[in-house]
């Protein structure tokens, strides 16, 4: 596998697989999105998701990642990323829950989140959703060899905060391929005074943008893992692994 400035960059054959790898991640949240509802545990969708990996012959990624002890991060409403699926957490009409699923499959990994809408919400919790679900699509259309990697972080930006709302600096999306997390970093902001990097083909990289309808300022609770906005307000994530080719960007975590 070739490197670029640090960065893995892989061949036709390593793409197929983590094209299979994040095929399969799309399909478990498809089948999640169905579950969602009214009165569901989120434990209840981490069981659809541990039984979905062992009928593909696939492993949960995040499952053991750094101590993490869940298959699926499972954040409602004011929680960003990394909550932990609960018994006693019952889902309500209007709220929200954020759901990234990664697998291991052949040794290349897959990764994506969706934020769901749990029956009814109001229509300004849909237009967080549907905005940070298209900052997410602005920065893949730069996601182009030659382009900086910037140029996806400016898009996202931009777009979410166009509409008024926060983009989370503590998290941000990153390469991946036979490891969970690679280089590159992908802020979903321009970061201050830093240079960035030219994209190359055979660059495999997550976007994830987290979009907030108040401050981008995180808490992280005492379980030392769920992080939630600091002023409590609604946060959305949207994150699709793409590999960008000499035709422009591939998403790689479609169903």
């Amino acid at each position: 596998m070739k490197k670029y400035r640090g960065i893995y960059l892989k061949n036709e054959k390593e793409i197929g697989l983590m094209r299979e790898a994040n095929r399969l991640v799309s399909t478990i949240l498809d089948m999640l999105s169905e579950a969602v509802r009214p009165g569901i545990s989120t434990m209840a969708l981490e069981e659809i998701a541990d039984k979905a990996c062992e009928d593909f012959g696939v492993v949960p990624a995040f499952k053991g990642y750094h101590g993490f002890p869940f298959a699926l991060c499972c954040s409602v409403n004011e929680e960003i990323v990394h909550g932990f699926p609960s018994n006693e957490r019952i889902l309500n009409e209007g709220d929200i829950v954020s759901i990234d699923m990664g697998v291991v499959y052949k040794g290349f990994y897959g990764d994506s989140a969706r934020t769901y809408p749990v029956g009814l919400v109001p229509a300004t919790t849909q237009m967080l959703l549907d905005v940070t679900r298209e900052s997410l699509m602005k920065g893949i259309e730069q996601a182009h060899p030659g382009n900086n990697l910037y140029d996806v972080s400016r898009a996202i930006q931009e777009y979410a905060e166009s509409f008024g709302y926060g983009i989370v600096r503590r998290f941000v999306g990153h390469g991946i391929g036979r490891n969970l997390h690679e280089k590159p970093e992908v802020p979903n902001f321009v970061p201050a005074g830093l240079p960035g990097v030219n994209l190359r083909t055979g660059m495999v990289i997550a976007i994830e943008p987290m979009v907030t309808a108040g401050t981008y300022e995180v808490e992280v609770l005492s379980d030392k893992w769920t992080a939630v906005t600091k002023d409590r307000k609604l946060s959305a994530h949207f994150e699709h692994t793409i590999a960008i080719t000499s035709d422009g960007p591939i998403i790689l975590s479609l169903s």
